[in-house]
């Protein structure tokens, strides 16, 4: 299929409707252009649908729980309505609990926190920091970027043979990649962890957006994501899964709404008697407008149908890979083949230029957000790239001048509001940077590049 091909064929679907998607940005070289967000990977821009079902709620906001007016009544019963729509969203089972955080890395530092003693941490490389770095307080086997899904799942089987089978374990492991998109054998690494007496966890950050999860499908004990990925604002996500070591765990924050009943002890002292359910893990006032969001994009999602947005987004993946396919300097990363399922999320590196530089040549020039660096798995780029996995660098950071030979990568992204003009610019604008090179020059400022506009 040719980039133009994309704007011709018969579409399985329009994108949907977001915010931001006629914005104009300035050219370094005169003018403006629409922005083309694909950074989709980092934060998908808000759904229209969201933004409107949180504005029409907003003049009703009222403190959830504790208020005996109509504003709070309304609110909790939208705030508990917008828990059920999301356990319905993940097809929880009887049991489960949803718990609303801030973020997917907020979920599982809060399942860390929740680990029973002398818990056993299995986790790939693969991961991403947020995935991969909260399980401090338990004892942790990090194992080896396997090169296909079997191997992936032959791996974690092998470590799970020599633990410990008396004591607790729990596997953590991402259901698709933020840096290729690869989807992960996740049914198949669930049913080694328990068939050795161990729970998982799937970090569905990158997979949510794209894909029905399913804590029943896939038998997974717990499942986190994040709203601002799932087309909903800032600051919101989801912990979704087994209640019993949620409810044997300390409260993840102390404070009001956490605790059932606090009363003064002769000696002076205080007795807390905690919530077992959700609320334990809540404390303070929540985020009502936050997990209102996150429940309207799961409808949103569920009512366009998963089915047709993933078609309409492959078509996008295989624009950009058969547009480039004839661009020798540029090198897609996978781990598990070119041919391995993904979501709409690539990575790449172009033979001859700094990652940072590229990047920021296709932000000033052609108006196109995407993503350099390390994308906060180091680790797995490190060994995408053929360097050192254990090496150390700052998140984002170019470690090169422009021109000079760079260790990160560019990340391109989109999703369910991506148009077809977006793929086709970013296609357009690759070739015509790797031909005919940069029409402007940069420099390094505080770690990033950016166009020279001092002379």
């Amino acid at each position: 299929m040719s980039v133009s091909a994309v704007a011709t064929a018969p579409s399985v679907c329009a994108p949907l409707p977001v915010l931001g998607r006629d914005v104009t940005v300035p050219l370094v070289t005169g003018g403006e252009v629409t922005y083309a967000a694909l950074d989709y990977a980092a934060s998908a821009p808000a759904l229209q649908r969201v933004w409107d079902d949180v504005a029409a709620y907003a003049p009703y906001y009222g403190s959830v729980h504790r208020g005996a007016g109509y504003l709070s009544q309304l609110s909790t019963d939208l705030f508990e309505n917008a828990r059920r729509t999301v356990a319905e969203f993940l097809d929880c089972r009887e049991g489960d609990q949803v718990v609303f955080t801030r973020s997917t890395t907020d979920s599982l530092n809060l399942l860390a926190a929740a680990l029973p003693a002398d818990c056993q941490v299995f986790v790939f490389e693969t991961e991403h920091h947020a995935s991969l770095l909260p399980w401090r307080n338990a004892r942790v086997t990090f194992l080896d970027a396997p090169r296909s899904p079997r191997e992936a799942v032959e791996t974690l089987e092998r470590a799970l043979a020599d633990r410990d089978p008396d004591g607790p374990a729990l596997v953590c492991v991402t259901g698709a990649s933020n840096v290729s998109g690869e989807l992960w054998p996740v049914r198949e690494l669930a049913a080694a962890a328990h068939a050795h007496g161990a729970r998982i966890v799937l970090d569905a950050a990158q997979l949510a957006p794209h894909h029905p999860v399913s804590l029943a499908g896939l038998d997974v004990d717990w499942v986190a994501f994040s709203g601002h990925k799932l087309y909903a604002p800032f600051g919101s996500g989801v912990l979704a899964g087994r209640s019993d070591w949620l409810r044997a765990a300390e409260p993840y924050l102390a404070g009001g709404g956490a605790s059932r009943k606090v009363s003064r002890r002769d000696d002076g002292g205080v007795d807390v008697e905690w919530h077992d359910s959700a609320a334990r893990h809540e404390a303070g006032s929540p985020n009502v407008i936050g997990a209102y969001a996150v429940a309207s994009a799961c409808k949103a999602l569920t009512e366009a149908g998963f089915d047709t947005l993933a078609a309409r987004e492959q078509g996008l993946v295989r624009a950009v890979r058969e547009g480039l396919a004839d661009v020798p300097q540029v090198r897609f990363l996978s781990l598990f083949g070119e041919d391995a399922p993904r979501v709409g999320v690539l990575s790449f590196v172009v033979d001859g230029w700094n990652s940072s530089h590229f990047a920021a040549a296709l932000s000033a020039e052609y108006g196109i957000g995407v993503r350099d660096g390390l994308f906060c798995a180091h680790p797995l780029v490190r060994t995408l790239l053929g360097s050192d996995p254990q090496a150390q660098g700052e998140c984002g950071s170019p470690e090169a001048a422009p021109g000079e030979k760079s260790l990160n990568a560019i990340r391109v992204s989109f999703g369910a509001g991506t148009p077809d003009e977006h793929v086709e610019r970013f296609v357009r604008a690759v070739k015509e940077l790797v031909t005919d090179g940069a029409k402007w020059n940069y420099r390094t400022e505080d770690g990033r590049c950016v166009p020279d506009t001092s002379a």
